[in-house]
């Protein structure tokens, strides 16, 4: 456990900057970073309803064939990175399994001991997808902890859909949590009280910001890309204060789902087509790989959206 997780509060729980004006990421106990990359194949991937503002027009749209090479070539960047990249079987009529970001959160245990964090999906189709997962992390070792499953208090569950809105800190035991759209404030409380570590609550406040993967990249553990507009001033102050190196991105380039990038060992993939980003990127000394996601930007999702980073 951290020293700064003692200092705050019993609950580990970050609102605002002035609690933490003291202490840096150097307090947070240094945590191990997944190399391998868990995807799911677009063998059933459409737009069949609208759930966020980039999927309204969209539905039927999806070219299948073009999502798959896509989606192969995405695949194809992680391996030329050295990544090792699994997969997880697709689900008929489970069209988003595809989006392998939102379903869990995993970490690890300050003895190495891999988990996972089941999520609690705010459209009830895509909750489908959670036990799908489950199985996927269970029969890969993984210790299951299942703190949202509502089972007969559905009305009484918080939401969280994993790291759709939960994402660590690079190298640090330090989770950034976002509530808004789709993700529940009460989930902050239920995760540092679980997995004792400190959670930095942030507040979405443009809806087409629904996750915060949409707005918020960290790059590694001086550096973030962020879209300031889908945060408040509180959360501004946060991310600027942990954050030495703060890349702030148009609206029009995060609109174009530049932050839902991954980046791994200094190189960036991101969505194509965010030129003002892509200099700034080799300007701070990474390596942008601009990759074609357009036929899953049709249902909201991008590169950060279509994969999970495992152990």
């Amino acid at each position: 456990m951290s020293k700064l997780s003692h200092v705050i509060c019993p609950q580990h729980l970050v609102a605002k900057v002035e609690m933490v004006e003291k202490y840096g990421v150097d307090n947070f106990r240094k945590r191990i970073e997944p190399t391998k990359v868990l995807m799911c194949p677009p063998t059933f991937f459409t737009v069949k309803t609208v759930q966020n503002p980039f999927m309204e027009g969209k539905v039927g749209t999806v070219d299948t064939e073009l999502a798959q090479k896509q989606w192969q070539a995405l695949k194809e960047v992680y391996e030329s990175l050295g990544c090792e990249v699994k997969t997880i079987e697709p689900v008929e009529d489970l069209e988003d399994m595809v989006f392998a970001a939102n379903q869990v959160l995993p970490g690890t245990y300050e003895n190495g001991r891999t988990y996972v964090v089941l999520g609690e999906m705010r459209n009830e189709k895509r909750n489908q997808e959670v036990p799908w997962y489950r199985k996927w992390f269970q029969e890969n070792d993984y210790h299951i902890i299942d703190i949202f499953d509502s089972k007969d208090n559905k009305k009484h569950s918080p939401c969280f859909e994993g790291q759709g809105d939960a994402i660590w800190h690079p190298g640090r035991e330090l989770l950034w949590l976002a509530n808004g759209p789709r993700t529940d404030k009460e989930s902050a409380m239920l995760l540092n009280m679980t997995l004792s570590v400190t959670v930095i609550q942030l507040n979405l406040v443009d809806p087409r910001f629904y996750h915060l993967d949409t707005c918020f990249c960290a790059i590694d553990e001086n550096t973030v890309m962020i879209y300031e507009g889908a945060f408040d001033s509180d959360g501004l102050a946060l991310i600027k204060h942990f954050f030495k190196n703060v890349i702030s991105v148009s609206e029009k380039e995060a609109l174009n789902f530049a932050l839902n990038a991954v980046a791994i060992n200094g190189n960036v993939i991101l969505q194509k087509g965010s030129p003002e980003l892509v200099a700034t990127l080799k300007k701070n000394g990474f390596n942008p790989i601009e990759v074609d996601t357009s036929e899953f930007m049709k249902s909201g999702g991008s590169v950060f959206c279509m994969k999970m980073m495992v152990y």
